[in-house]
């Protein structure tokens, strides 16, 4: 299984996701973030991941929830940008109102943060 780590950003009532490219998922929106390489830590795969992907730096903060599909298991974490988010390796990101993240089209491994933010964790 392939560890991978997800940012949930969250300002005010909204909060940050990134719609995937051609490939796994095509289409469906995610936390951003990606694989922890050897020798990381995860906060330090998903700061280097928000930097890559996104452009931004960031602070990352309390685990959120895991999630897996099978293939990858998911470790979502709270986290606070320096700086807006800019799409750099999605097709997409937006800042999606919380009443709305459980009618957005996810991957299953993503599905455990959306619950745990639906449920004010």
């Amino acid at each position: 299984m392939i560890r991978v780590v997800g940012a949930v950003a969250v300002r005010g009532q909204r909060v940050l996701m990134a719609r995937r490219g051609p490939g796994s998922y095509e289409g469906l929106w995610e936390f951003p973030g990606g694989k922890v390489e050897p020798g990381e830590d995860e906060r330090q795969a998903l700061t280097r991941e928000l930097l890559e992907e996104l452009g931004v730096s960031a602070t990352v903060g309390e685990h959120l929830a895991c999630g897996s599909d099978g293939r990858i298991e998911l470790i979502c974490y709270r986290v606070w940008f320096e700086g807006e988010p800019q799409a750099l390796e999605h097709s997409a990101v937006a800042w999606i109102e919380l009443s709305e993240l459980a009618s957005l089209p996810v991957p299953p491994a993503d599905l455990p943060a959306v619950h745990a933010l639906l449920s004010g964790g």
